[in-house]
């Protein structure tokens, strides 16, 4: 590694680099040393290195997955997330350093920009969407990323109505990670830490849990209009 890269490596990890500042400095200083996109590189990986430990080897799994299903029953799923929304969420847990945590979120999202990203489908419990988190402003910009994100090629939207009552997944939020050649996994979190399980019984319990999740909610075009009715009568915004 150049002495200069080096440096202004040494000099990021001692001062987190803003959500929006990091990777628009980054990519002018590789620009500005021909180093063919290292200094990113080496950018995400201290930015990486802020997430939770507990949360990081989730976060390694889920950047190599080729398949990724979620039901979020209390927020947007963190891939989804606006930055001022993220803030807001990551807010609540009193962290030393928020925007630290927000950077690191931010980076994480880097795996839906590859060429070929991770095909990914989310379920979204109705609740999501009508609790205010960060305010009016924050959720008319977050319903407006997910209404993005619904004609995005590699991603799939589904809300859980509330009407449905109960449902396969009443005990809460769970994440399933689907791979080329390794095997499935299954992550779930608790107050302050995250669990991952390849067990075939769990992966199979939770596979038909999905389905059931999937076929309970409202199709995919049915609920890009709830998200925009929503965006309109509770934020005030027309999508």
């Amino acid at each position: 590694m150049a002495r200069g890269t080096a440096g202004l490596l040494s000099a990021t990890s001692t001062r987190t680099p803003s959500p929006r500042g990091s990777r628009d400095f980054s990519e002018r200083v590789d620009a500005a040393l021909v180093t063919d996109g290292t200094f990113s590189r080496l950018v995400g990986l201290v930015l990486r290195s802020q997430l939770p430990t507990w949360f990081q080897p989730y976060a390694d799994m889920e950047a190599k997955a080729a398949y990724i299903s979620t039901y979020q029953a209390q927020v947007v799923y963190g891939l989804l997330q606006t930055e001022e929304y993220a803030r807001a969420v990551l807010a609540t847990g009193m962290p030393k350093d928020l925007e630290a945590l927000v950077a690191a979120r931010m980076e994480r999202q880097r795996i839906l920009e590859r060429e070929r990203p991770p095909l990914a489908w989310a379920v979204l419990d109705e609740a999501v969407l009508y609790r205010p988190i960060g305010g009016q402003k924050v959720m008319r910009a977050q319903l407006q990323r997910l209404l993005d994100y619904a004609t995005h090629r590699w991603m799939r939207i589904q809300v859980l109505p509330s009407v449905a009552g109960e449902h396969a997944s009443l005990a809460g939020s769970f994440n399933q990670l689907r791979f080329d050649d390794d095997p499935e996994i299954v992550y779930t979190e608790d107050v302050n830490s995250g669990h991952m399980t390849a067990n075939p019984e769990t992966v199979r319990e939770a596979s038909l849990r999905y389905a059931h999740l999937q076929a309970t909610a409202l199709s995919v075009e049915e609920s890009v209009a709830r998200i925009s009715r929503v965006m309109e009568e509770r934020y005030g915004a027309r999508p």
